[in-house]
């Protein structure tokens, strides 16, 4: 069997084995496969696609590239989630809280942000002394005894997956579905989880732009899991405006503790719930989602989730005086408020460009390996439909570097002004936004 000989073949649009797939996956984690040809084969992928029995071939080649962690001497069931990626999206320090409060321990890996989406990591990473380097030792041993993990992917994990997404980023192969599918299936399937619940973004904010892409990548995400033995739901979430209203590390950290104390922007509560429910069902807590969500109800109401969240953080290191006074996180030199420069409906709040931003500012990295500023951010005060005054709060930039940030076009700061414009107006009303899209 020869590497050219796979890349020629899906060239032609053929289907290819599991042995030919296995065989590719193998020689490019040894080294014995080089770049340029896994590059080659990259782009035939996102030319002429995969069925979805290659897909998951793929995914479990992947997965098997590297360790494979079994829970099995754990949990009754492993479950776990995964977002797209988005703006503003802290959906996981108040889902893993709520489903441990409520009985089902939960143990996840996560990212860090790269470009405009927000990655968990970077936000726990506010809190000084929180570690995100868990050994698979250390992480079995507190799921076993917090029941609740929020951590890093050791270099052991699908390690596969690493190397081809590195080639992916920089030969124009990051938006082939089947290559997409087959990154975020395989790092769950090595971590050990039986039941996975998929947060697929689709918007202006989004990886997925378009309901038709996004209910692609979806569909294509519950098939590998069927064909690898998994259970999947994935759920199908806006991500036109940034969910919730901060956007940033320590201002995310701080809105979803206000979440787990009750509070919370609406939306963003009403995503955590509906998670919290699909999980627990998964799970098998609850029947079905009408209890589910009766349940992660209580335990926000009850601050037994708050109380999950303060363990979480104590077990990895993390320093608790943080989570119980959240104004001791860090915080900006510079905090300015934006009024409404006219009075009218809002029509569009653009995520993509919140995000981008923010990143401006320093809340994240355009490369891998930047250094990250955890106090600045962006606060959106308002959703799409409401009606805003002339000279109420628009939006408060908090920043560290006002040099940076107060580049001048023509007087105005360029943060301020792209912010602005992020802000469409109308002198109709404006239908809300939804939260979820129909399957």
């Amino acid at each position: 069997m020869r590497a050219v000989d796979i890349i020629i073949k899906k060239r032609d649009k053929g289907e290819l084995t599991r042995e030919e797939i296995e065989f590719f996956v193998e020689g490019f984690t040894r080294g014995e496969i080089a770049d340029y040809q896994v590059s080659a084969w990259a782009m035939a992928v996102l030319l002429n696609g995969m069925t979805a029995r290659e897909t998951a071939d793929l995914t479990l080649a992947l997965a098997h590239s590297g360790e494979m962690v079994d829970l099995s001497d754990v949990v009754k069931i492993a479950v776990d989630k995964h977002s797209t990626g988005g703006v503003g999206d802290k959906t996981s320090l108040v889902v893993l809280p709520i489903v441990a409060a409520c009985g089902l321990p939960i143990g996840k890996v996560s990212g860090r942000g790269l470009g405009f989406s927000g990655g968990t990591l970077d936000k726990m990473e506010s809190i000084p002394g929180y570690r995100c380097d868990l050994t698979t030792d250390e992480f079995k041993r507190q799921l076993r005894e917090v029941g609740i993990v929020l951590t890093g992917q050791t270099p052991d994990l699908a390690p596969a997956d690493g190397k081809l997404y590195a080639l992916r980023d920089v030969t124009g192969t990051v938006q082939s579905i089947p290559l997409i599918a087959s990154s975020v299936m395989s790092k769950k399937i090595a971590a050990g989880a039986q039941a996975i619940l998929l947060d697929v973004k689709v918007g202006l904010g989004a990886f997925m732009q378009t309901l038709e892409d996004a209910r692609q990548l979806a569909s294509l995400m519950v098939a590998i899991g069927e064909l690898a033995g998994r259970r999947v739901v994935a759920l199908l979430s806006d991500m036109n405006q940034p969910l919730g209203y901060a956007v940033g590390n320590a201002l995310e950290v701080q809105e979803a503790i206000e979440t787990l104390h009750g509070g919370g922007p609406q939306d963003f509560r009403e995503h955590c719930l509906t998670f919290s429910a699909h999980m627990l069902t998964l799970g098998g807590v609850v029947s079905d989602l009408t209890p589910g969500r009766a349940f992660a109800v209580q335990a926000l109401d009850e601050g037994s989730a708050f109380q999950k969240f303060r363990s979480l953080v104590s077990a990895q290191g993390g320093n608790v005086s943080y989570v119980d006074d959240p104004d001791k996180l860090p915080k900006a030199q510079v905090v300015e408020m934006v009024k409404a420069p006219r009075s009218g409906y809002l029509a569009q709040v653009h995520a993509r460009i919140v995000g981008e931003e923010a990143v401006t500012l320093g809340a994240g990295r355009t490369r891998k390996g930047d250094p990250i500023d955890h106090a600045v951010g962006i606060v959106i005060h308002h959703k799409v439909g409401d009606f805003v005054e002339k000279g109420q709060p628009l939006f408060t930039i908090h920043a560290n570097d006002p040099a940076r940030r107060l580049s001048h076009v023509e007087g105005q700061a360029e943060v301020q002004e792209r912010l602005l414009n992020a802000h469409v107006w109308s002198d109709e009303p404006v239908a809300p936004l939804p939260i979820f899209y129909d399957n």
